[in-house]
């Protein structure tokens, strides 16, 4: 992708967010991996992100969103064209602010809240706020890695519980620019995904809660903290899980059975605490990750005859 001065001068007019060129997606992939991006920008606003896919469509640029970059891979010969990170879309509210903000004992506990949240906010973010504002609903997602946006992409969930369950509508920036609202009923929810048209962007979601006790809501996400930290590798970089796990097994036990705990291309590491963890251990690069990935996929496919998908998106060239 040629970026001359008029290119750099044009997008720059049409965001006051930050725009990085020539960017190593190293320094915003929470496996702190990746090559170089040739653009990585940063939009304030839907109205801005409107303007940028607008022309990056007109004049044929290539462009894919991200979130918070917490399952992304970019190869370590980079990514030619346009990341637009939506990271810096992260309005969080209650809808109707015109409702009451004490309520009698009897109301506490009874009756709905639609939360909305942008896509660049924080899955622990809307934990929080839920918290805050004892809501209930929203427990399941504390400690999972990544943003409302890349969450609903890949219809995030743990402890049976998943983003479909709570969510009202999604709202939306279409192949053709436009934006929309697609309620619940019409969005197809799959496992660990939401099958929306390739180039549509979410931007944002309605979420229906539940008032409840603030300190039984507090308990059930301490809980899930201490349950993540007990069974997960946290102390170092990674991108979470892997691999979807398929039906009947989970994939860590897969790969543990397997004998790949420990497996280690470079500074890339399979967890020795979690199978479908793989880890930075200082310096890996973005191939020793996909290394492990494919090596644990050709294991496990001609062992029971099952091949492991990726929770993580994997972009980009080769060097």
């Amino acid at each position: 992708m040629i970026i001359d001065r008029q290119f750099r001068d044009k997008i720059g007019g049409m965001v006051t967010g930050k725009v990085l060129f020539d960017e190593p997606m190293s320094m915003h992939t929470s496996m702190g991996v990746g090559g170089k991006s040739d653009v990585l920008i940063f939009p304030d606003t839907v109205r801005e992100l409107k303007r940028l896919v607008s022309f990056f469509l007109r004049e044929e640029v290539p462009f894919l969103p991200v979130g918070n970059c917490t399952n992304l891979i970019v190869r370590d010969g980079g990514y030619r064209g346009v990341l637009i990170s939506l990271e810096a879309l992260r309005r969080l509210e209650i809808r109707g602010q015109n409702l009451p903000r004490k309520f009698t004992l009897k109301e506490k506990y009874a009756g709905s809240v639609c939360v909305y949240a942008q896509a660049g906010v924080s899955l622990s973010g809307i934990v929080e706020f839920s918290i805050r504002e004892s809501l209930s609903g929203m427990e399941f997602c504390a400690g999972i890695p990544g943003s409302v946006g890349g969450g609903l992409k890949m219809n995030a969930g743990a402890w049976e519980e998943e983003l479909k369950d709570v969510v009202k509508s999604v709202s939306i920036l279409d192949t053709g620019a436009k934006t929309r609202e697609i309620k619940r009923k019409d969005l197809p929810f799959e496992y660990r995904n939401l099958d929306l048209p390739e180039g549509t962007i979410i931007t944002g979601a309605d979420f229906h809660l539940i008032r409840g006790s603030r300190n039984e809501i507090q308990g059930k996400v301490s809980d899930i903290i201490a349950a993540r930290r007990e069974k997960h590798p946290l102390a170092y970089r990674s991108a979470g899980s892997v691999f979807k796990n398929p039906p009947g097994c989970p994939a860590g036990k897969m790969i543990e059975e397997a004998g790949l705990k420990g497996l280690r291309v470079g500074d890339a590491e399979i967890s020795g605490k979690h199978g479908n963890f793989i880890v930075n251990m200082g310096n890996a690069k973005a191939g020793d990750v996909i290394t492990i990935i494919n090596t644990v996929q050709k294991k496990i496919l001609s062992e029971r005859g099952i091949l492991l998908e990726t929770e993580l998106k994997i972009i980009g060239n080769e060097l």
